[in-house]
This record gives C-alpha cells, structure tokens and sequence, in this order.
C-alpha cells in the first residue's frame, strides 16, 4: 500500500492534531499511522501521519498546495514525501568492511526502504564487495600532501552521486564542512561508544585491559562538530573478564551493524524529526 508522509514540526498551540486530521479529512484522506509529541523544553510540537494516497481526492500537488494555509497560521516547518519513491543512499567506508557489508546485503534483501546507489571510499578494498552486490564503486584516495584537492575530489564524487542520504559505515576521514552544510540533516555515522574514553587506535585492547563492561555504538546525524550530531539511535551489549579484545571487536561491530542499520531504516522511513541538537524518532 502506497502511502504519502507528512511530518510537521511547529511551535506548540492549542488544537494542532485535531486541525491537521480535519484537513486530511476533508481531503478523504485515510489516517494509516499517526504520532506526535510535544516537547516540553522548547516548547515546539512534533508530528508525523501516513496517509494512503490512493484515498486523497486530489492529487499531492493540489494537497501541498491547500496545507499552506494551515502550515503559515502555525509557523509549520513541514514535508510530504511519496512512500513509493525510495530515496537514494550512498555508503562511504574506508577498510572496515562490516557496515558496509551489511548494508549492501540488507539492500540486496530488500530489507531497506532505499536505492542503494554506490560505494565511496578513500582504499580499494571495499571495491570486490560493492562488485559482488553490483553496486557502483568509487575510490577518491585522500593523501596527506594533497589533502585539499583530495578532499575536495570526494566532495565532487558525492556530489555526483546524487544521493538523498549519505551513510558513513566506517569512513575514516572528517566530513568538510561545506558537505556538512550542503547535506544537512542527510548524512550519517556510526562509531563505537568508546569515544572519547579510547581514543584512536586499538580502542578494545585498551578497553578490555579497562575492563569494560559495556560495549555499545552510536548512530547520529554529521554536523561540522565531530562526533557530536543529533543522535538518532544506541545500543549496547554487555562483556565480561572472559571477553578477549577480539572478542569484543567481533561483538563491537555486531552491534556498530545494528545501530547503524535501524538508524538508516528510520531515517528511510522518514521517522526522524530534528529539534535543536536531538532527535524525536517515531518509531
């Protein structure tokens, strides 16, 4: 069943649900999937409706085009999105090959709500896997003496792939910030929930020489500040003294896999709203 996605973030105010519903009433829209949440600190509504679009009695144009007036009288910041149109998604990895991977076989199982559309990285070796899925590979090496013209080589390559969402599934080099800027709120990244205790290199021999008892990853949105976009998903999974380094690396990357896999799926499923520096996910 095709649906169409409406996601409205507005400034609090009395009657906003009953009003929202009665315009897609009047439209014959069907009501598939509602949420909403308010959010207390900043005061600012949050909402998010599936509606079936073969139920509407006019077309999405036409629907956009009547919204507008509820949309000004709220201050509404808002978008439709066709359900049948999957957004294009473009993976980014470096050496590590197990995101990637997984994505490329999740898209392969049509396990994704998107078009995967090519692998970006700075080495070689992500390229047989891409090959296997039959997905377009690109390599933009970023070397210390050319930093500059590599990076911006890769920006262009990015660009060229017109993606909707930009998946860093391990990439190992800083975003610039005018990508940042360019693919706001459409770029995201997985790391360990090690940072900043270990950082760099060999993070589990130092955490398992720790004795951590937790490993976990987190899946977040990139800004112009490292590490520390609107997190849009976490999980954890619990070692112990038994655990060597390689087998927390091994369980790491399960759950780095996970977290990254159900942050992209929500995101594909346009369950993701920004306020400030988080996120209200519905999911």
């Amino acid at each position: 069943m095709s649906v169409y996605r409406l996601l409205i973030s507005c400034p609090d105010a009395h009657g906003l649900v009953a009003q929202v519903s009665h315009f897609i009433f009047e439209h014959d829209g069907n009501i598939k999937e509602a949420h909403h949440h308010l959010d207390d600190l900043n005061k600012r509504f949050f909402m998010r409706i599936e509606i079936e679009s073969s139920s509407l009695s006019c077309s999405i144009e036409d629907f956009q085009a009547d919204f507008e007036t509820i949309a000004n009288t709220y201050n509404m910041a808002w978008r439709l999105s066709d359900a049948s149109k999957l957004k294009r998604v473009l993976i980014m990895g470096s050496k590590s090959s197990h995101c990637v991977a997984d994505l490329l076989h999740r898209g392969h199982e049509n396990e994704l709500e998107g078009e995967i559309v090519g692998v970006l990285s700075n080495h070689q070796r992500l390229s047989k896997i891409a090959s296997w899925y039959d997905v377009p590979f690109k390599q933009v090496s970023i070397e210390a003496d050319t930093k500059v013209e590599d990076i911006a080589t890769m920006t262009q390559a990015v660009v060229e792939f017109n993606p909707d969402v930009v998946v860093l599934a391990r990439y190992m080099q800083i975003i610039p910030q005018d990508l940042c800027k360019k693919f706001e709120g459409k770029i995201i990244n997985i790391h360990h929930s090690f940072l900043p205790s270990f950082v760099g290199a060999n993070p589990y021999k130092r955490a398992a020489e720790r004795g951590v008892k937790l490993i976990g990853a987190t899946c977040h949105y990139v800004t112009a500040d490292l590490d520390e976009g609107p997190i849009i998903e976490q999980d954890v999974v619990r070692v112990d003294h038994a655990d060597s380094a390689d087998d927390m690396k091994k369980m790491g990357q399960d759950v780095e896999k996970i977290t990254l896999s159900k942050g992209l799926q929500y995101h594909l499923e346009d369950r993701v709203l920004v306020c400030n520096n988080k996120t209200i996910v519905f999911s």
